[in-house]
């Protein structure tokens, strides 16, 4: 009997073994993803999803950050353009992507703070379906023309366009507030003409479709340099530096008038806190990278970081004054 007691324990003992032995299988299975997950990030290749088209500003942007941010993580980074719609379709790609910190919006104020009053219904919520990672940059529009305008300045663009209908391109918010808000200002009345983005605009604009645009530097500047389009005046209340010689629409004439654009970059709701403060400092880095130089100089666009907390404070304020700036142009959400 004694036998039998001992055999029975010792079962029960190897019994007790065998199933903390596949317990604990169990749970190195349930650490693989854990493990996975707390992998050095990024371990694989990340997505920039760009609002607007090859060659706009934010294009150019996203491609020298991600540059840099490839040669510092050794990971490839993909440009993705999804223009459209004022960043409607890239805003909702990137609103309804895994929340990994793989799919990155480098959008701006279109996407973040002039379409909510643009639009009636939008397809993403700027607050609750992204968490901000850094502001990356802004600076200044340019009035642009073309070399055979009969206006040469601001106060003739402004009387002629009160003798005859002049139209206006358009290709980001943007673009269009800027329009939109000197027209208000200045007491004049203009067609405008949207397009997917800005590109296409200068495209028409230098074709003698359209007679007036107001875009970003990086583009104006290169127009006005080859002497394909005329420079009337940029939109800050200060001069470019890189444009000295041309003034601000405020200082033509249009007191008070001034307006800057800004550009960030977001991921989907529910990214872990952990991924998003890496990716911040990935972005601030790449911005102050001596890469990311040629791109900032040359496109009269000023280093704009901070930490997701300030970006979200920056984005609700910007938000507000955006849509000041909307109202008070008398300018109704489609």
């Amino acid at each position: 009997m004694s036998l039998l007691k001992n055999w029975l324990s010792d079962c029960l003992v190897l019994r007790e073994i065998s199933l903390l032995r596949n317990w604990l299988s169990y749970c190195l299975v349930l650490l693989v993803p854990c493990a996975a997950l707390a992998q050095e990030y990024p371990s694989r290749s990340m997505t920039l999803v760009v609002p607007f088209a090859a060659g706009s500003a934010t294009d150019l942007l996203a491609r020298t950050l991600g540059m840099a941010i490839s040669n510092r993580t050794k990971q490839p980074v993909v440009i993705d353009n999804k223009p459209g719609a004022s960043g409607l379709i890239a805003g909702q790609f990137v609103a309804r992507a895994a929340p990994d910190g793989y799919t990155v919006l480098i959008g701006g104020n279109t996407t973040h703070a002039a379409n909510q009053h643009l639009y009636k219904k939008l397809p993403y919520d700027p607050l609750n379906d992204f968490i901000p990672v850094t502001s990356t940059g802004r600076g200044a529009q340019i009035m642009l023309v073309r070399p055979d305008s009969p206006a040469k300045s601001v106060e003739q663009f402004i009387a002629l366009a009160k003798t005859r209908t002049l139209s206006f391109a358009s290709g980001s918010s943007s673009s269009r507030i800027g329009s939109e808000l000197f027209q208000q200002m200045a007491g004049i009345s203009m067609l405008h003409v949207p397009y997917r983005s800005t590109p296409q605009g200068i495209a028409d604009l230098l074709a003698g479709q359209v007679d007036m645009m107001v875009t970003d530097s990086v583009t104006g500047i290169a127009q006005v340099r080859s002497g394909k389009l005329f420079a009337l005046a940029v939109t800050s209340k200060e001069r470019s530096p890189l444009l000295p010689d041309v003034m601000s629409i405020h200082e033509a004439g249009v007191t008070g008038y001034e307006l800057t654009y800004w550009s960030g970059a977001w991921v989907p709701a529910k990214t872990p806190p952990e991924v998003v403060n890496t990716l911040n400092r990935l972005i601030v880095e790449a911005a102050h990278d001596p890469s990311s130089e040629a791109y900032y100089k040359g496109s009269a666009t000023d280093i704009f970081t901070m930490t997701p907390a300030q970006f979200l404070a920056f984005q609700i304020a910007e938000a507000e004054r955006w849509g000041r700036v909307i109202r008070a142009a008398g300018i109704e959400a489609e």
